[in-house]
């Protein structure tokens, strides 16, 4: 140990502690050194705390209306530990907004901030997130009701509030459920609650909150107006996610959603789907890591068709997969005219839906990043993905592709290649389009057909003749729903089969063809893209989202399409997603070698005249 005296006059070690106490005038000496040592120590130990706290406090921002203590790592136990916290408070005239993050607020010390917050009535913005770090679960919601009183007693109006990184759950949720009601939150436009682990409790209380607070801000006739929300993992699942779609939808304001990692499945996304419907002004919508699949997308599609402000869309991580990815295409071609980043990486998309997405961000004037990294291009799809966008010099817009899983199995599922799906997988899709029809609107119905027509329309679909086709011709031109792709599709191949060299049969058969195509193809690009990909999953072309009962393909039917490309009514957005998807996957035509060698020189054809 080191000493601090001659060994004849008695040791101090460095921390003070003696190891011999001489006699004699010496020792008189030495026990005054040590006293006067020992007592130092005392009174650094009790002011070490008070020094942390002033030096920390001496870097306080203050200026332009706020107060910030943010990242200052403070423990905050008691009144006393926020004595100088408080008074800056108290003593800041104007306080408008006050960040206390990065520190571990008590409720004691919550308490004494609590109190000095009772006459800031001027406070707008409370950037409160990552406070309560170590902080018993328990100790959080009697925390936040202190906070949230001493607003609301003071009358503040907030625009911005920030909780994120408090992991209070459901309990912290209702510590701010009074605030979230009250008029003190009625003008609010900014709200984030990131990682806060709310779960589906804590996401129906917040709910509720603000569609009370709503209610009750539009009887003083000033609606709140909600602009921002961020909810990331927070484990909402689609009851937390429907709960929070019914109140966006009932204040139609929002300009960003960010709700990434919530366990949302399909029908969540719907319900989201539904809500952002009414919110015009969206401009940032960010679901990664939800599981939407085609069903959510094809919902999140319809929307997003309504929507002219959106310049950013995260759905990477969702698995749109390549259906749900050429839906999303579609409404790049007639909507989004402002958007500036789409990403849908991570989400199962093959090389061909993949280049479908990329040639239709590459037309929207403000794209400035695509993000397909991590999908199932395999190389040589990556490799034509990057050719493509840098021949049209929009190499730069492309994120990297290092992530990419590779071309996915061409193995078939055993019952599905011997014809044995059962029935629910066969009608699998079709009841899809009408769950989402029902639920988020989507065009089409019509009324319900008669007993007498829709067993002549079954009697020709399972069994198609010539002779059936000419008594149900006009049922079957009913029957075609653009909102029921897979069903057209259905349709179209089973007309297609009947296909005859004889003139007279041939006529009759193109005369159908072009009755049913014309319906399908002049709906709007989402819809008659949703009909072109269910035709080219039941032709063995594009991977379903799942295993339908593929179709045994003849010549005839890829003749029937060669013809319809000729026609007027094939526009060129179908001769290009025709043209893309064959050209990556003709070798499933095989089948038909020489119909398909026509089809394909019918696409060129036509591909070249729109250049």
């Amino acid at each position: 140990m080191t000493q601090t005296e001659t060994p004849s006059q008695g040791s101090v070690t460095s921390e003070g502690l003696a190891t011999r106490a001489p006699c004699g005038r010496s020792g008189v000496c030495f026990f005054i050194q040590l006293y006067s040592k020992v007592f130092k120590r005392v009174v650094n130990m009790a002011s070490d705390d008070i020094t942390q706290l002033t030096d920390s406090l001496s870097k306080t921002h203050v200026g332009d209306g706020e107060l910030s203590f943010k990242g200052l790592g403070l423990k905050l136990d008691n009144a006393e530990s926020v004595r100088e916290l408080v008074t800056k408070i108290e003593q800041y005239q104007g306080l408008g907004a006050l960040r206390l993050g990065g520190n571990t607020v008590g409720v004691e010390a919550a308490k004494a901030i609590a109190k000095a917050l009772c006459s800031k009535d001027q406070l707008q913005k409370c950037y409160w997130s990552d406070m309560f770090t170590g902080r018993l679960r328990s100790e959080i919601p009697t925390a936040l009701m202190s906070l949230s009183g001493a607003l609301m007693s003071a009358g503040a109006r907030l625009t911005e509030l920030d909780l994120s990184d408090n992991a209070f759950g459901p309990d912290g949720i209702k510590g701010i459920e009074q605030l979230m009601k009250s008029a003190s939150c009625h003008t609010l436009r900014e709200l984030r609650l990131n990682n806060c682990g709310m779960g589906i409790g804590g996401g129906k209380i917040l709910a509720e909150a603000l569609i009370e607070s709503h209610k009750k801000s539009t009887a003083l006739g000033s609606p709140l107006r909600l602009k921002v929300f961020f909810a990331g993992r927070n484990r909402l699942e689609n009851e937390g996610a429907s709960a929070l779609a019914k109140a966006f939808q009932l204040m139609g304001t929002l300009e960003e959603i960010h709700m990434p990692q919530n366990g949302i499945n399909y029908a969540g996304v719907i319900a989201l789907a539904s809500a952002i419907r009414q919110n015009p002004d969206l401009q940032v919508l960010n679901f990664n890591d939800n599981t939407f699949t085609k069903r959510g997308t094809l919902a999140m599609a319809q929307a997003l068709r309504l929507l002219r402000n959106v310049q950013v869309i995260n759905f990477g991580d969702c698995l749109v997969r390549s259906e749900g990815a050429i839906a999303l295409a579609a409404v790049l071609r007639e909507g989004l005219p402002i958007l500036r980043e789409l990403n849908l990486s991570f989400g199962e998309i093959t090389g061909g839906a993949a280049l479908v997405v990329a040639q239709a961000a590459m037309d929207k004037p403000h794209m400035e990043k695509v993000n397909l990294n991590g999908n199932c291009l395999g190389e040589n799809g990556c490799e034509v993905l990057r050719e493509v966008m840098d021949n049209m010099d929009k190499g730069d817009m492309l994120a990297s592709l290092s992530e990419d899983e590779g071309e996915p199995d061409d193995e078939e599922d055993e019952d599905s290649a011997n014809g044995d799906s059962d029935a629910s997988d066969e009608c699998y899709e079709t009841d899809e389009c009408e769950e989402i029809v029902k639920e988020n609107g989507i065009t089409g119905g019509g009324s319900p057909e008669k007993p007498q027509k829709q067993a002549e329309i079954q009697t020709f679909l399972r069994s198609p003749t010539a002779e059936k086709l000419s008594h149900t011709k006009m049922n079957l031109q009913e029957q075609v729903n653009a909102a029921e792709p897979n069903q057209a599709a259905d349709i179209f191949l089973k007309i297609g089969s009947l296909y005859s060299e004889d003139t007279e049969a041939k006529l009759a058969v193109f005369e159908m063809i072009d009755e049913v195509l014309k319906k399908v193809l002049s709906a709007s690009a989402l819809q008659s893209y949703c009909f072109l990909t269910s035709l080219l999953v039941l032709m063995g072309v594009l991977k379903g989202e799942r295993k339908v009962k593929k179709m045994s393909l003849v010549p005839g039917q890829l003749l029937c399409l060669e013809h319809a490309v000729q026609q007027e009514y094939f526009s060129q957005d179908h001769v290009s997603l025709l043209h893309t998807l064959l050209s990556r996957n003709g070798d499933a035509l095989k089948s038909c070698s020489a119909a398909r060698e026509r089809l394909c020189s019918a696409l060129e054809k036509k591909w070249h005249k729109f250049q």
